[in-house]
């Protein structure tokens, strides 16, 4: 008896890195790619219609970020198991993504094999972890490390960046469908936990952090 191929929607906005994916993965045995799209907006409705068992989310899209869509996507479907892929191996990323239902995260530093691995764990239900980024969060968790970007919760870290991208307050309230009042206390919060002052300081981590990368490449 045949078994269905693992079916996989690719969202990747570099065209030739999308297709050396696809190729890849349509090479290896029980897998077929029923999809692709540049950006988060473009796959929205192209997932809804082709019914994939396994997203490969791309964390850094123009437009609506990877970390920024998974909720989305996992609203449209509740079964589908999203695997992020990232040049950002590093806090705060990794865990954002899995505490927002992301099924795994893998480097794309990482062999292309492994990224076929992957797929089939997720498929299967698993999670799945680069290595390097599933040491790095269990030596964070033995040690109870929870400064920096790591302490903020998924929603401050959402408004973190839209902060940094330069939205105002009354902007995100209408993004994310919060009152102004909301948005100021989750700034408050923020802001205490990071040690800074203002929204200033605030782009500093975020050049450090490397997310300023992240955002403004999902600004241009």
């Amino acid at each position: 008896m045949a078994i269905d191929p693992v079916r996989v929607f690719l969202v990747e906005d570099h065209g030739l890195v999308r297709a050396g994916f696809s190729q890849l993965l349509e090479s290896s045995p029980g897998i077929r790619v029923v999809g692709e799209a540049a950006s988060a907006e473009e796959a929205f409705g192209l997932v809804k219609e082709s019914s994939p068992q396994v997203l490969v989310l791309d964390i850094s899209l123009p437009g609506i970020t990877g970390i920024e869509a998974l909720r989305r996507f996992l609203r449209l479907d509740p079964g589908l198991q999203i695997l992020m892929l990232s040049m950002h191996e590093g806090d705060p990323f990794p865990e954002l993504a899995l505490q927002r239902g992301a099924r795994g995260y893998l480097s794309k530093r990482c062999a292309p094999e492994e990224l076929v691995i992957a797929v089939r764990q997720v498929a299967a239900g698993r999670c799945y972890l680069s290595d390097n980024i599933a040491q790095r969060m269990a030596l964070e968790s033995a040690t109870g490390d929870r400064t920096g970007l790591k302490a903020l919760t998924a929603r401050e870290f959402e408004i973190f960046t839209l902060l940094v991208r330069g939205r105002s307050v009354r902007e995100i309230a209408d993004l994310v469908h919060l009152s102004p009042k909301t948005i100021h206390a989750h700034r408050a919060n923020l802001l205490r936990k990071l040690g800074v002052r203002n929204t200033t300081e605030l782009v500093r981590i975020a050049v450090r952090s490397g997310t300023l990368d992240l955002v403004g490449h999902a600004e241009s």
